[in-house]
């Protein structure tokens, strides 16, 4: 702000204090709008009140119907007339958001129980939108009625509208505890609730049991109000998660949709469903479960048909030949939208706060709301009765001295005059002067005197019993049972979403056939199994590359058998493990390339996978030894991977820059050999290795010289021979005798020569030379397969010879072992 000529700084700053304009800091500002902000927003907008389970917007609707007479057996009316009172009267925002909520309320796959009638389209299953408000047209469902019963009576609060000219509700009576009974979801400011609808006969019958037990717990409640009841079905799979929302106020359910598997035409099977979650889009669903087949992470499927009609729920899905139906489905459970899991946040407005409450505190505050009405009710016709009580005591006085009566209206100069004079004789109020004046000349009668002695005494009657129930909050109960029942009678219905008691998901094992098969992984990270049966009927020898048909530059590197429910580890170059079901790996033909494992495992970025190992279903497997790049070795205990997420574990806690580079199975009393790139290799007792746990670093498998790094670790076999490889193409086969055993952590011994000719190691691997081969891969994509027994044999402190002959700028990157193939062709 400029400075006012003449006034400086100090002389600006006192003015402004002595003004009436207050300096106010914008931090604190900020944090007290923002508050007042977000509680407008959490109490007038998303969040329901507990007793009515009403957002304002749905009790506006609703009130401004029940205005507009818009009763279940009147005619339906456009809702853009309905969306307009709503808009004009009580709720000033977007007409969009006032008719959405308008058609939500007459959704029958949305609403347990709708409260509005809707006629056109009012949206689908399948995500369409609903039509225009210009063409649809509604009124209010009967059971509507129930929520709006009594309002006239002074049962609620009601408070001034936007503009001040018209009073609504604070709250409907509500007379079933719609809070359960429908729901309601909403994302506030900083919370948000989750309430899923129920069945009303099983709310009404624990709302009943409290009433007549306020000591019952909330497991006893259960009895009654067993879980959720949603309008489209379903299977609710275990109450865990329910039972924890009911005591706490937040928990889950699992829903999985409503399947038969059935047969189809040419042998096949078929899964059909006819019931889906809550709130799952038909049609979202089948384009989900069809990029899935594309992708092929769910195989099996043949075809999806969708027979769906406005009777019900038809989807078919036809499971290809050879696959097990129940497998398909159970992958299907886990990977659409067939099964979803609901958080439920049991959030209300309990007397104008946000609050999770627990199932027994929201039916207390729905009881005490319901006492509340009944009195305020009571207190109304007593009013009535006794207003109407004293007119009829006037007219009796007046018909008992009727002559004198039309004496002193015949006198009377004008109607004021007559009252004044009728008052002063007979001792009467305004009101019965009033009510004498108005009487007709046919109300003078005898037969109408008697009626209205015979009111008189009703109304006495009246009188007492209302002052008795207001005398006894007993009676006030009875009365809240009695109604209860009778919604109950009216509108109740069957449950049907159905409850399975058993807890979480159904075991795949429970349908998957124990066998034995091969697993064989590709070195670019294909994977597949056979059926070991079908591999011997083709390969009587043993397991030649055959087993597993790769791409021109890629070959088997890992082959093995386990059998179907083992357990697969598959390490990283992160040091992160994974799990597998052995049955999890796709099953595939011989002659085809697999799947590749990145798309069975959820890896990040700059993964790598390097290891797979086997561990055998309930066996005692021993420990694993895994060595880094950085020259560390760890033991660890299979035990320690038997509860592995589907995110994977930290197998080895790795220092920055360094990388798992193997992973091996040791017994207790193996032999461990590592080497560096730079030719050191040391031969070392598995006994040096103390166990570790899982998120550790390990310890010093071999001193390192600057700048050099392990490359690859061996677990010593007898009858082995070890072979190694350089950058420059040169290699040899070396007896496993020529590595005499050291101490863990030492300098080691020469693995061979190596210099400027035949450059660096690259690899060493075990081999036995009648039935492997071994693959040499170098930068530029080059690979050669040779028989291992067609490498030379020589001493360890030797430089070998040319194996593969490189290019000046090429070098040697991989070397690998495979079984042996007799169809190779020789150049």
């Amino acid at each position: 702000m400029a400075k006012q000529e003449g006034i400086n700084n100090f002389d600006y700053v006192s003015a402004l204090k002595e003004s009436s304009v207050q300096p106010i800091g914008v931090e604190n500002e900020l944090k007290k709008s923002f508050i007042a902000y977000a509680m407008a927003v959490n109490v007038s907008r998303a969040i329901p009140d507990v007793r009515d389970g009403f957002k304002p917007v749905h009790r506006r609707i609703l009130y401004a119907m029940g205005e507009l007479n818009l009763n279940y057996n009147q005619p339906t009316r456009k809702c853009a007339r309905i969306v307009g009172d709503v808009l004009g009267k009580y709720h000033p925002h977007g007409d969009s958001a006032v008719y959405d909520a308008l058609v939500r309320l007459g959704q029958d796959f949305t609403q347990r129980y709708p409260l509005v009638f809707g006629q056109g389209n009012f949206g689908s299953v399948d995500g369409d939108p609903p039509a225009a408000q210009r063409y649809t047209e509604a009124k209010l469902a009967k059971i509507a009625e129930e929520m709006l019963r009594d309002i006239d009576k002074n049962t609620v609060d009601f408070y001034p509208n936007f503009d001040n000219t018209l009073m609504q509700p604070t709250v409907l009576p509500s007379r079933f505890p719609n809070i359960l009974v429908n729901g309601s979801d909403g994302i506030a400011v900083g919370m948000a609730t989750n309430i899923p609808p129920h069945n009303l006969t099983e709310v009404i019958d624990g709302t009943i049991a409290l009433l007549n037990n306020p000591d019952i717990t909330i497991d006893e409640l259960m009895k009654y109000i067993q879980a959720p009841d949603f309008p489209m079905g379903g299977i609710i799979m275990g109450r865990s998660g329910v039972r924890n929302a009911y005591k706490t106020g937040r928990g889950n359910v699992v829903l999985r949709a409503k399947c038969e598997i059935e047969e189809a035409e040419g042998g096949r099977s078929k899964i059909v469903v006819t019931e889906l979650p809550y709130q799952v889009i038909k049609e979202q669903l089948i384009k989900n479960m069809a990029d899935l087949v594309k992708e092929k992470r769910v195989e099996g499927v043949a075809d999806i048909k969708d027979y769906s009609d406005r009777f019900g729920m038809h989807l078919e899905i036809i499971v290809k030949k050879d696959f097990n139906p129940n497998v398909v489905l159970n992958l299907l459970y886990k990977h659409t939208q067939l099964q979803i899991s609901q958080g439920m946040i049991l959030l209300a407005l309990l007397d104008g706060e946000p609050r999770i409450l627990n199932l027994k505190q929201i039916l207390e505050a729905y009881t005490a709301h319901q006492k509340d009405v009944v009195t305020r009710r009571t207190r109304y016709d007593l009013g009535k009765a006794e207003e109407r009580k004293h007119i009829v005591d006037g007219l009796i006085i007046a018909l008992n001295n009727i002559d004198e009566v039309i004496s002193i209206i015949k006198k009377a100069e004008d109607r004021a005059d007559a009252q004044e004079k009728l008052i002063a004789r007979f001792g009467l109020s305004e009101k019965q002067a009033q009510a004498i004046l108005d009487t007709r000349l046919a109300k003078l009668t005898s037969l109408e005197v008697e009626a209205l002695k015979k009111e008189g005494e009703e109304l006495d009657a009246l009188v007492a019993e209302y002052n008795d129930i207001l005398a006894k909050p007993e009676r006030i109960q009875e009365i809240v049972i009695k109604e209860l029942e009778e919604v109950k009678e009216t509108y109740g219905d069957e449950r049907r979403t159905a409850i399975s008691f058993e807890e979480g998901e159904i075991d795949i094992e429970d349908v998957v056939e124990k066998e034995e098969v091969v697993i064989s992984l590709t070195h670019d990270g294909y994977i597949k199994r056979l059926p070991i049966n079908d591999y011997k009927s083709q390969r009587r020898g043993g397991m030649g590359v055959t087993a597993h048909k790769t791409k021109e530059d890629d070959f088997v590197e890992k082959m093995f058998i386990c059998n179907t429910h083992d357990d697969l580890l598959v390490f990283t170059t992160k040091g992160k493990v994974y799990k597998l079901k052995a049955y999890a790996v796709p099953e595939a033909q011989r002659q085809a390339r697999g799947r590749a494992v990145v798309n069975l495992i959820q890896v990040d970025d700059g993964e790598k996978v390097n290891t797979i190992i086997a561990v055998k279903e309930s066996s005692e497997q021993g420990s694993l030894i895994m060595a880094t790049r950085s020259g560390f070795i760890k033991k660890t205990s299979v035990k320690e991977f038997e509860s592995i997420r589907q995110v994977g574990k930290i197998a080895i806690k790795l220092a920055e820059g360094d990388e798992l580079i193997a992973v091996e199975f040791v017994n207790g009393d193996d032999e461990i050999i590592t080497a560096t790139r730079e030719g050191k290799c040391i031969r070392f007792s598995e006994q040096d290795v103390r166990p570790m746990q899982r998120d550790t670093q390990g310890v010093r498998s071999m001193k390192l010289n600057d700048g050099d790094y392990v490359v690859d670790m061996l677990i010593v076999k007898p009858n082995m021979q070890v072979v190694s490889i350089t950058e420059n193409g040169y290699g040899k086969r070396t007896p496993l005798s020529d590595y005499r055993l050291q101490t863990r952590a030492g300098k080691g011994v020469k693995a061979g020569i190596f210099n400027n000719k035949t450059g660096k190691l690259v690899n060493i691997k075990l081999i036995n030379p009648e039935e492997d081969d071994i693959i040499i891969i170098s930068d530029n994509g080059t690979m050669i397969r040779i028989n291992a027994d067609e490498i030379s044999m020589f001493g360890r402190d030797t430089q070998g010879v040319r194996i593969m002959k490189t290019k000046e700028e090429d070098k040697v990157v991989a070397l690998a072992v495979t079984p042996k193939d007799s169809e190779i062709e020789e150049e």
